[in-house]
């Protein structure tokens, strides 16, 4: 029966800071009051006591942290009970021969304590989601819990009395493959993540620690991942994904949701569900392209992936295979060397079946031998060689090479006693060198049968005997040698063809071997030779790029120390001409420099200027006395 449940309330990464507080204070032989804890974590990790009060008491009421009344024993607080805080665990031992017996109010608290049995928990403090505390809702099927805010609609639960599963257990129902397939595709991406996870383990806690198990409940890491995938315990992808996301959740409960090392952890599982769905888009070239072996992208999957030319920005069409399309994107890989990979809008795609020429494709030594590899797909395609097809095939011809040979030598041995018979008032048997001219000579003596009852193939010996049977023995004899020579003659002129042929078609094909090195080598050298002048030309574009940026620079602080100085000069003189200004009298009527002072704040240049601005307004106001 699913329901939200309160478990912890404090925070695993300020819990870890008390603990570390307690144990320098203790180490100091010191009381961990809340003064001393407070102290310490606002200096170190600069945390606000009212905030330090807060996650503390949480602490204690998750029992994390044990509250005790010690009685001091140096000091200016000596014989003074005191409020304490104990690591749990080491309140155990309350009474020893240095050391005051404790409160029964901290006896009863550790009876309570160890009532409450942590390493008993079925399920997580921490919810699987956010790795924070809280109130959660437990799973019914495994020991993962979640917060209901960290829950998506669809799979928060309808009814409070329903059976309830999380979204890993929901989602691992689905078996994906046997154990052996899994083990033998999981097997390439756990080795990845083993490289991926060093970083984890570079600067890091002890995660073996004893305090360390009462924040993690279902401790696990890669090599248990490796262990679990070569044991065959991965029944769907899913299960497999979840142990990845676990490690995420450990780590941001030991070392911060926020920390470094669980953005390794997420980039980590990030890699991982990657790898999954290329797992997942096809098993056969997820599988080849980890294998690797020899021209493992020309091998056809089941069912086989579109072939196209695709068109890169800056780049020519290309032979490629489609592995999935999105609206207006096709995901294609490339033939050819590094067999890359890229998103190609649909527009820049065309049909394998286009000729080459209507794309006026420019035919570099990689485009080659990306065509090649292409036709030895295609060829591959038709005649169905499938990468597992193969295996087979190897077993089946070793097989059908054994049994052939098998067979070859009970022939032989069933062969040998009749030619022995056949042969009983002969010389000794030729060598197999003149096993195939004694089948000519036979073939040649058939085109002429001595009587029609004759059969169509006879051996020279029984031809003999019948020659030797009405003539005398010179007769036998000239007639043998004449047919020796006869035979040696058609013998000598058939294989002197043959050699000849076959020096031919050697020296032809040496000639055109020769020919192909001497364009490879030459495309070669040509391609370096256009490699080095390009760079040549690119570094002294960079150069004079590079030099013509340091002129510039130097002219520009040139000119801006200049006007730095023009404009000082230009201030110096600007606050001279001020100074002079101030220092003169200035007439009130026209504003010329004055000559005649009147009152306090009045001067006239000329007499005119005095009459006229006398009149006007300045007897009323003149303070000069009369």
């Amino acid at each position: 029966m699913s329901r939200v449940v309160k478990k912890r309330q404090a925070e695993p990464k300020v819990v870890q800071y008390i603990w570390a507080a307690i144990e320098v204070i203790r180490n100091q032989k010191q009381i961990a009051n809340m003064d001393r804890i407070s102290k310490y974590l606002s200096r170190v990790f600069g945390m606000h006591p009212k905030e330090t009060t807060r996650q503390l008491g949480l602490a204690v009421k998750d029992g994390l942290v044990v509250e005790t009344l010690t009685v001091g024993c140096k000091g200016s607080k000596a014989g003074i009970e005191q409020e304490g805080y104990w690591l749990p665990g080491d309140e155990i031992v309350s009474v020893t021969p240095n050391r005051v017996p404790q409160h029964p109010i901290v006896v009863a608290a550790l009876g309570l304590l160890f009532f409450q049995d942590w390493e008993a928990e079925s399920h997580d403090w921490y919810c699987f989601n956010c790795h924070l505390p809280g109130d959660v809702m437990m799973c019914d099927s495994c020991f993962r819990v979640y917060h209901l805010k960290c829950l998506a609609d669809e799979f928060k639960p309808r009814d409070n009395s329903a059976h309830w599963q999380c979204v890993v257990c929901k989602s691992s129902k689905k078996k994906n493959l046997n154990k052996q397939e899994m083990s033998r595709y999981l097997r390439f991406i756990v080795q990845r993540m083993k490289e991926r996870a060093i970083d984890l383990n570079k600067k890091g806690k002890d995660s073996k620690h004893p305090m360390f198990r009462r924040l993690i409940h279902t401790p696990l890491d890669v090599s248990n991942i490796q262990e679990n995938v070569s044991e065959g315990k991965y029944k769907s992808f899913e299960e497999f994904k979840a142990d990845a996301q676990l490690i995420v959740h450990n780590t941001a409960i030991l070392f911060g949701v926020h920390s470094d090392q669980a953005e390794i952890a997420r980039l980590l599982y990030s890699d991982t569900c990657h790898e999954l769905n290329e797992l997942q888009l096809c098993k056969n070239c997820f599988y080849l392209s980890n294998a690797r072996p020899d021209s493992w992208f020309c091998y056809p999957c089941a069912p086989s992936h579109e072939l196209v030319w695709a068109k890169m920005k800056g780049f020519g069409y290309w032979p490629a295979k489609v592995l999935q399309r999105e609206d207006n994107q096709v995901d294609v890989r490339f033939f050819g060397h590094q067999h890359q990979r890229a998103w190609i809008p649909s527009e820049n795609i065309q049909d394998i079946k286009v000729n080459v020429h209507q794309l006026q494709v420019k035919r570099s030594m990689g485009w080659k031998k990306a065509c090649d590899e292409l036709e030895l797909h295609q060829r591959f395609l038709r005649e169905g060689r499938f990468w597992k097809a193969k295996m087979e095939e190897r077993h089946e011809e070793e097989a059908e090479s054994s049994i052939s040979s098998t067979s070859n030598e009970q022939l032989k041995v069933n062969q040998e006693p009749k030619a022995k018979k056949g042969r009983r008032s002969q010389h000794p048997e030729p060598k197999e060198e003149d096993a195939e001219p004694e089948i000519e000579a036979v073939s040649s003596s058939q085109e002429i049968p001595t009587t029609p009852h004759q059969p169509e193939k006879s051996s020279v010996s029984t031809q003999t005997k019948k020659l030797s049977a009405s003539s005398p023995r010179t007769l036998h004899r000239s007639t043998q040698t004449s047919s020796d020579g006869v035979c040696q003659n058609m013998c000598h002129e058939k294989y002197t063809k043959i050699f000849s042929d076959v020096k031919d078609m050697m020296k032809a094909d040496n000639k055109r071997e020769t020919e192909r090195v001497v364009r490879e080598a030459l495309e070669k050298l040509r391609t370096e030779m256009e490699e080095e002048r390009r760079q040549a030309v690119s570094k002294a574009v960079a150069n004079v790029q590079s030099e013509m940026e340091r002129k510039c620079k130097q002219v520009k602080e040139k000119c801006k120390e200049e006007l730095v100085e023009e404009v000082k000069k230009m201030v110096a003189q600007h606050k001279q001409l001020i100074s002079q200004t101030k220092k003169k009298q200035w007439c009130y009527n026209c504003e010329e420099e004055a000559m005649y002072h009147c009152c306090w704040n009045t001067s006239y240049c000329s007499i005119k200027c005095q009459q006229e601005h006398w009149h006007a307004d300045h007897k009323r106001t003149c303070r000069r006395k009369r």
